[in-house]
């Protein structure tokens, strides 16, 4: 009886997998078949936003900027979690307060070491 349901429960979904498959293997086909085929130069160059690029795409980046990208979706999502938090203040108790302060500290600490360390600095040394 359990198996039936479950087998009952994803038919349809095995369904609506097969019928898009389907669809996007006839999309492609009509658009093989009555598309035009020119090939030349123009076509052949990569653009981005409707500019011929140029130059050569393996440049260097330093790796600080990485780190800085890094730390930024960190405080990004602490600070995400913060305004949920604050949102919610109302039904939290002493504990949840407690728990949200020490949240802050700690976030505060990261961002003392961070200064401390001169990661944060933008001036280029040898790493």
């Amino acid at each position: 009886m359990l198996i039936n349901k479950l087998t009952y429960d994803y038919e349809y979904f095995i369904l609506f997998q097969i019928f898009a498959i389907f669809i996007s293997c006839i999309m492609i086909l009509i658009s093989f078949f009555l598309g035009e085929r020119s090939f030349n130069l123009n076509k052949q160059i990569p653009f981005e936003s409707g500019v011929i690029s140029y130059g050569n795409s393996q440049i260097k980046i330093h790796i600080k900027f990485y780190l800085i990208a890094i730390f930024f979706i960190i405080f990004e999502i602490e600070s995400l979690y913060l305004y949920l938090w604050s949102l919610s203040i109302k039904k939290i108790e002493l504990e949840g307060f407690i728990e949200g302060i020490l949240f802050i500290f700690t976030i505060l600490i990261t961002l003392f070491y961070l200064f401390k360390t001169n990661i944060l600095n933008w001036k280029y040394k040898n790493i």
